[in-house]
């Protein structure tokens, strides 16, 4: 069973490799989402994923010119 940390490092790698630069809009449409249905918890599952995120972001090489 995965922890809870290595839980939201694995939503990280999937938003961040699924949809790269664009995963902060993919964040933020599910924050919305889940802030709409009133769920505070998922909106703060979404915010832990989205710091996680920002540190794989800072912490990638930027990509070679094609």
């Amino acid at each position: 069973m995965l922890s809870r940390k290595r839980e939201i490092w694995g939503i990280a790698l999937w938003v961040e490799r699924r949809h790269g630069e664009g995963g902060w809009f993919y964040i933020a449409q599910q924050q919305d989402r889940l802030l709409e249905a009133g769920d505070m918890d998922g909106v703060a599952l979404w915010r832990e994923v989205a710091a996680r995120f920002d540190r794989l972001r800072k912490d990638s090489p930027p990509a070679a010119p094609s």
